[in-house]
């Protein structure tokens, strides 16, 4: 077992959290197993979050925050701990998602990662491997809450209709996912188009990619192979992606088709009878 001298609270987020919780709850004469009836959970999983074996969650470090006072401390140190699970690769990208004032992406297979439900995400993320699938769920969706700020981004996706009939962790996955696609129609900062099967060829068949635009910082175009992103502010790039952009929302269907298309989808694909506003009727 790792002790508290073993820690190297330097050595990354995960372990700069573990050293902090110990000391702190040390510090407020708790053993782990008091501190776990305190906050609906075990001494157990104290001790592994203390020692590193546990990724905490949000929800496990608002609960720690008002057990022992720390004014937020947890609260605002989980979202590098979270981020920090993410792939290498990904980190660069992820900061600068949550830095833009307008993301537009557009989306051939699967649903954007921000727009994600938390089943749909594990679906995607446990293709390959179920190892640290939980840490890796809960880091997509701490992305998610650039959305819920208080001046949150513009955020605008194209996706191609494939996207809607590809059973991403079976049926009722689906439905929540395509369920949650209309009920975000009540944010005015998040639109979603479709890029319907009848519009043949289309400016986005070589692949996905996003355009990320800034108040103060250059424009980036995002895109991935199947080994990692790449990044670039190159001019010619974000000319070539943003005019790619535009051809791709003249293609798809307006807002309000969309929201029907993805509703007819539903209920021919996944047995539900939805409004294009979200509501599943009987």
């Amino acid at each position: 077992m790792v002790s508290m001298r073993d820690l190297d609270p330097s050595a990354s987020p995960l372990d700069y959290y573990g050293y902090e919780l110990r000391r702190l709850r040390e510090a407020a004469g708790l053993k782990q197993a008091q501190l776990g009836e305190i906050i609906y959970c075990t001494g157990s999983l104290i001790g592994q979050v203390e020692n590193t074996k546990r990724v905490p969650t949000r929800d496990f470090s608002e609960r720690v925050d008002a057990a022992l006072g720390t004014d937020g401390h947890f609260s605002r140190l989980v979202g590098l701990v979270l981020r920090s699970q993410l792939p290498t690769w990904f980190q660069a990208y992820a900061e600068m998602e949550a830095r833009a004032a307008y993301l537009s992406t557009y989306q051939a297979q699967l649903v954007d990662g921000l727009l994600q439900t938390e089943a749909y995400a594990r679906a995607v993320l446990g293709v390959w491997s179920e190892e640290n699938l939980d840490a890796r769920a809960a880091a997509r969706m701490e992305r998610q809450r650039i959305l819920d700020r208080e001046n949150p981004p513009l955020m605008w996706v194209v996706l191609n209709e494939a996207v809607l009939h590809q059973e991403i962790g079976g049926r009722e996955v689906m439905r929540n996912q395509l369920t949650h696609l209309l009920a975000l129609r009540r944010r005015e900062w998040v639109q979603v188009q479709i890029l319907p099967f009848e519009a043949g060829a289309h400016a986005g068949q070589p692949g996905s990619f996003s355009l990320l635009r800034f108040d103060d910082d250059p424009d980036i175009v995002y895109t991935e192979d199947f080994v990692q992103g790449h990044m670039t502010a190159n001019p010619q790039a974000l000319r070539e992606g943003s005019l790619r952009y535009d051809h791709l929302q003249a293609a798809a269907l307006s807002l309000e088709e969309s929201a029907v298309r993805i509703a007819r989808v539903m209920e021919e694909r996944y047995g539900d009878h939805p409004e294009p506003d979200g509501h599943t009727v009987a």
